[in-house]
């Protein structure tokens, strides 16, 4: 696909560019693209950098991976909804917001939590 940018959306990718590390221009409108579909299909999700990379979290709450992480407990109706929002403290429309998220995105969400848990594991005090 190619496509002319305007000059001055031109100019404001390469300064993004420039701050990101170790992405290249295409990388990073490639990347910006994938993330404002996710965001247009998924209202209410938004991308946040870490020192694990980018991911997915609900405006104004935590990583979708931590709603996530409760979700995959409980029954996927409106009662497990009901008991993530108890669990949680979020209101309803961001345990929603999480769970069509991570109902499109599993695998990569079941990632994020796998190596969550690895560093715990790896960062945990030894017992002796």
């Amino acid at each position: 696909m190619s496509f002319r940018m305007p000059a001055r959306l031109r100019e404001r990718l390469d300064r993004a560019t420039q701050r990101a590390s170790g992405e290249t221009r295409s990388q990073l409108a490639l990347r910006l693209i994938d993330e404002g579909l996710r965001m247009e299909a998924h209202p209410g999700i938004l991308f946040r950098p870490g020192p694990s990379g980018r991911r997915p979290g609900l405006v104004g709450g935590p990583d979708v991976w931590e709603v996530a992480r409760v979700l995959r407990e409980l029954p996927a109706d409106e009662q497990g909804l009901a008991r993530a929002v108890e669990l949680t403290g979020l209101p309803l429309h961001q345990v929603r917001a999480a769970a069509r998220y991570y109902a499109e995105h599993a695998d990569e969400i079941d990632a994020w939590i796998a190596e969550v848990d690895r560093l715990a594991d790896e960062l945990a005090p030894t017992t002796r």
